[in-house]
């Protein structure tokens, strides 16, 4: 098996309940026993392939060939590949994987990934408030700066 994309396993397991399983000597990643992203090669050159919309694959490879191909066996049902070897794109990459996840995954199990991110979010921004909140307080209560102008002395008696 060729030695798998450090990169590429980071995006795919990062999905929820993704997992990674060796099959035909590659790298397969699935969620619920269904293959989203393979790392296979092909002419000695690591490549990603995974899911797309209708449309997309023949978008992608006629608009960039040296960096999308169709992969054999999957690409006859819309699957698109990605080299991974030369200046790789890793966010737009991350972008194909996720896409090929959601068109995947179960639709309970995206909807409950969307409700915990929006949860996350929510206590994220809660927080973010609570922050500005205490240092609104803070410099509120504090004690004015004092003055940069020199003091005059008094006199003694």
């Amino acid at each position: 098996m060729a030695k798998v994309s450090a990169r590429l396993r980071k995006l795919c397991l990062a999905l929820p309940q993704a997992e990674e399983r060796e099959t035909w000597d590659h790298a397969t990643f699935r969620v619920r026993d269904k293959i989203f992203c393979m790392q296979t090669e092909r002419d000695d050159r690591p490549a990603l392939t995974c899911k797309a919309p209708p449309g997309s694959q023949a978008v992608l490879v006629g608009a960039d060939g040296k960096r999308f191909f169709v992969p054999a066996y999957v690409g006859p049902k819309g699957w698109i590949g990605m080299w991974i070897d030369h200046g790789v794109d890793w966010n737009e990459a991350g972008k194909l994987i996720t896409r090929s996840f959601e068109m995947t995954a179960p639709k309970k199990l995206l909807k409950q990934a969307e409700q915990a991110a929006s949860q996350t979010s929510k206590k994220a921004s809660a927080s973010q408030r609570a922050k500005t909140r205490k240092t609104a307080t803070r410099r509120a209560t504090r004690k004015p700066a004092k003055s940069a102008q020199p003091t005059k002395k008094r006199p003694v008696r």
